[in-house]
Order: C-alpha cells, then sequence, then structure tokens
C-alpha cells in the first residue's frame, strides 16, 4: 500500500485495478481516520475513471417504465391513471 499522501490519477486500467484493491483493504476504515479520509478520496477517483471509461448510458424510456411495472407487480391498466387511456397506454 503506498503512503498515505501518495495520491494520483487513474490513468490506466492497472491503476483503476491497484485503487479498488487498495478501497478493498480500506473498506473498514473508521470515520474521521486517515484511512477514511483516504478511502474517500480513492473514491472520487474511482467515480471519475468509470465515468470516463465505463459510461453507463440512460435506459431506453419505454423499457425503463416495462422494468419498473414488472417490478411493481403492476398490469397494463395500473399505468391508464397516470398515463391516459387504454389506448395511450398501448402506444407506450
Amino acid at each position: 500500500m503506498e503512503h498515505e499522501t501518495d495520491l494520483k490519477p487513474i490513468r490506466t486500467e492497472a491503476d483503476y485495478e491497484n485503487t479498488l484493491s487498495e478501497v478493498e483493504h480500506l473498506w473498514a476504515a473508521k470515520s474521521g481516520s486517515l484511512k477514511r479520509d483516504r478511502l474517500d478520496v480513492l473514491a472520487t477517483l474511482i467515480d471519475a475513471y468509470e465515468a470516463e471509461h465505463y459510461p453507463v448510458e440512460p435506459p431506453d424510456p419505454v423499457e425503463a417504465i416495462k422494468f419498473r411495472i414488472e417490478q411493481q407487480g403492476l398490469s397494463r391498466e395500473d399505468l391508464e391513471p397516470v398515463l391516459g387511456t387504454r389506448t395511450r397506454v398501448a402506444e407506450i
């Protein structure tokens, strides 16, 4: 593990993997400790790297609605009060 002040941007996949490994070792760090502060900074660096290299595309709106319907155990009829007529629900 590097010294607490040896922080640098994550530029490569190897840097990313090493940072993930370090985060795993720091995961139980106590709040307010230097290790916890380092964990917080490393998590921010990981977020930035992942946003650039592994972006999560927003879901297709229709697929998101279908997923939510299934997740909630709802039917098409349950959407009518929200979306309007049965025809409108069918269009979506």
